[in-house]
């Protein structure tokens, strides 16, 4: 046995007291130490959706155990099974407190495909102007700027695109980052002086993909930079996609020749999915998972919250797993049971809360207001 692999039996020895039987074998039991180099330590687990729960739950349990193991403050690097040790070291991964996701692109999930996104009314022009995109690179739809509330599938459809451009080019650059991402790329290269290998490097693409563009609020050069970025890369027919949780027009703190650019191609809004749609995500996402839910059952998901899709994939994770540990889907009890730390505890609105609070907006006695010879 490796001292990776010693190093590993010791934390899952710690982590086995901590967490229920079943959380360790539905989590943890099939999972591994890739690497342990500089204080970087890169954990093997069998599918995407183990590492997000994974992540989200036990990453500061996990990490707490590798310290004192280890004697060093590590870092996490999660990914699939299928990624071996080598890959890892051909191509850069980035820490799971900062990206949750890990693919064949840096920060792109390789789930996010058209073949996995629930296509509705609120989402169809923005799904078909994304496939046409997908399709016709450059050609079409230039820039893509999608946007949309929080938690409505724009990641998801902007990194398809990006899927689905790398599978049908494997020889063409495409690049997926956030506008954060980008500011303090740019950032750095200036502190550095290296401003001009940074212009360099994104001139390069054939594809890029920015998301979260309202984030370059009041970053005035780095506002400039993308402004002449956005100008060499659609001069040269080169494929810019955004994504915002507002219209460009709508985006504060940004100059009005960087909006007009924004919105010189397609603009397109998500809206909210109705209850008809929310049932289709449940529905489908859980068949992806191969798991097959009653007509109850995703009606129950779909309308006990009104929260975004994301909270709705939550709930839906949070099925899934429940399904891997019993070895079963479960029936409606057992779902209201187990989802109750999603839902949000409503308040009764009584007809004296209402008379109250006009009373008191109006300055209005309230019995006064209420006698009868009013």
């Amino acid at each position: 046995m490796t001292l990776d692999a010693k190093l590993w039996d010791k934390v899952l020895a710690e982590i086995q007291t901590e967490v229920s039987k079943a959380i360790f074998l539905t989590l943890f039991k099939n999972t591994s130490l890739v690497s342990f180099e500089n204080g970087a330590v890169t954990i093997a687990a069998p599918s995407a959706m183990i590492i997000d729960l994974i992540q989200k739950r036990f990453y500061d349990l996990i990490k707490k155990s590798l310290d004192a193991h280890t004697g060093q403050t590590t870092k996490l690097l999660f990914v699939p099974k299928t990624i071996t040790k080598e890959a890892v070291t051909e191509a850069p991964l980035f820490e799971a407190s900062a990206t949750r996701t890990v693919g064949h692109l840096p920060r792109v999930r390789a789930d996010y495909t058209f073949q996995n996104m629930a296509v509705s009314t609120s989402n169809q022009l923005a799904y078909v102007s994304a496939k046409t995109v997908a399709e016709k690179i450059g050609r079409t739809y230039n820039p893509l700027f999608i946007y949309g509330d929080t938690g409505r599938g724009k990641t998801h459809l902007i990194q398809a695109i990006g899927n689905q451009f790398k599978k049908q080019y494997p020889g063409q650059k495409v690049f997926y980052l956030t506008s954060e991402k980008f500011v303090v790329d740019y950032t750095d290269s200036v502190q550095a002086g290296s401003a001009n290998r940074f212009k360099e490097k994104y001139r390069h693409y054939d594809l890029l993909i920015m998301d979260d563009i309202q984030f370059l609020s009041k970053k005035e050069r780095s506002e400039e930079e993308l402004f002449h970025l956005f100008n060499a890369l659609h001069d040269t027919n080169k494929q810019i996609i955004f994504s915002s949780d507002r219209a460009p027009v709508a985006i504060p703190d940004i100059t009005e020749r960087l909006k007009g650019r924004l919105a010189s191609g397609m603009t397109i809004d998500i809206g909210e999915p109705d209850p008809e749609s929310r049932m289709a995500i449940v529905r489908k996402k859980a068949a992806l998972h191969g798991v097959m839910l009653s007509d109850e059952v995703i009606e129950y998901v779909a309308t006990s919250m009104s929260g975004s899709i994301r909270e709705l994939e939550g709930m839906v994770n949070n099925i899934i797993c429940h399904t891997q540990v019993k070895g079963m889907a479960p029936d409606i009890a057992e779902v209201r049971q187990s989802l109750r730390s999603f839902t949000r505890p409503q308040k009764n609105i009584s007809v004296k809360n209402v008379v109250d609070k006009v009373a008191e907006y109006f300055g209005i006695d309230e019995e006064r207001w209420c006698a009868h010879d009013k």
